[in-house]
């Protein structure tokens, strides 16, 4: 297989963005197996390097995609006027400028000039100065590519998915549905085996209740809405346990005994997640038709500019891009040609 081209948005341009891409890819080892291509601008990239204290690491720099070298870090030049950096300050142009290097990098992986995408972290808040309707990463890529989008947490301790995401916790009852859990515990599985080759994956499903509803005392949705979804979908063939406790659940053993787990909201599962895995910790998009990864933290405004941020989140992210890419591959041809992998 050849190697993956990498896009790369550069996030907000006064976060940390540009500090953990080119801490990542200051390690020429990470050419071995990709070719990275990040969507920014020579002058930005100078001032981040100079603040970091890294101007012995040069970018290769492009006006093409297909001029990329492969044993290089390539920046593609989508930019060229002078702008001011403001590290650690959310800024209106900023987020445009970090909307722009997510457009252009969409694109190019709507056009297939590079195989997958990996997102640094920007503000929504800037972003929205200029683009009002901009909500997210995950919306707008659901909004530009096929399928509909599942936010999975994956790290080696975990895979997270959730049933409602980026909701107040006062709407997030009425969300909870059979049809609801059924649909993101499906998609779940399906991404457990197209994405990350887990033959029959065991799915665990949280409570939403303290101590799982205690049979109804603390709660009715486990009785009414998501025991019958468990049982509906093991009768499909999908092999899903619980309720679980949400407070007593995630031990080493239980995380060990299951390939994947759906948390009923957003904090139930990432505080979790991001406090054993916060540092290895990836942010996957799964059930699109493109791949797209990123770093689980933010923007940290406060050590940007400083050399201060550890890049381990985001160069797990780059791994998995790639991972996933080669995992749908060999399940795209394995279905395609049942005898493609025998010897």
């Amino acid at each position: 297989m050849s190697k993956i081209k990498v896009g790369i948005s550069i996030g907000d341009l006064n976060g940390i963005g540009l500090e953990i891409i080119i801490k990542t890819f200051k390690d020429i080892r990470m050419m071995d197996f990709c070719t990275p291509i990040v969507f920014g601008s020579s002058k930005v990239a100078s001032i981040h390097r100079k603040a970091i204290l890294m101007q012995d690491f040069n970018f290769n720099l492009i006006n093409n995609i297909k001029d990329a070298n492969p044993k290089r870090v390539n920046l593609l030049n989508i930019l060229n006027e002078d702008i001011e950096i403001n590290f650690g300050k959310a800024t209106t142009k900023s987020g445009e400028l970090s909307f722009n290097s997510l457009k252009k990098s969409s694109d190019a992986l709507k056009n297939k000039e590079i195989d997958v995408l990996v997102t640094a972290p920007i503000n929504k808040a800037s972003i929205q100065d200029k683009i009002t309707n901009f909500i997210g990463h995950t919306e707008f890529l659901q909004g530009n590519f096929e399928g509909e989008s599942l936010m999975i947490m994956a790290s080696e301790k975990m895979k997270i998915a959730f049933v409602t995401g980026h909701i107040p916790l006062t709407e997030v009852k009425k969300a909870i549905t059979t049809k609801n859990i059924i649909l993101k515990t499906k998609k779940l599985n399906t991404s457990l085996i197209e994405d990350f080759g887990v033959r029959m994956p065991k799915i665990a499903i949280l409570g939403l209740n303290p101590h799982a509803g205690e049979n109804g005392l603390l709660g009715e949705e486990e009785n009414k809405c998501i025991i019958p979804a468990i049982k509906e979908l093991k009768k499909e063939g999908i092999m899903s346990f619980g309720p679980y406790p949400a407070d007593s659940f995630f031990t080493s053993k239980n995380l060990g005994n299951f390939d994947g787990i759906l948390s009923m909201y957003h904090d139930q599962g990432l505080t979790a997640f991001k406090t054993l895995s916060f540092y290895d910790g990836v942010n996957f998009t799964a059930g699109l038709n493109i791949i797209r990864t990123s770093p689980v933290h933010g923007t940290a405004y406060e050590i940007a500019g400083k050399g201060l941020a550890n890049e381990q989140s985001f160069r797990e992210a780059v791994f998995m891009a790639c991972e996933i890419h080669k995992k749908r591959t060999e399940f795209k041809l394995l279905n395609e040609d049942p005898l493609a992998f025998k010897s």
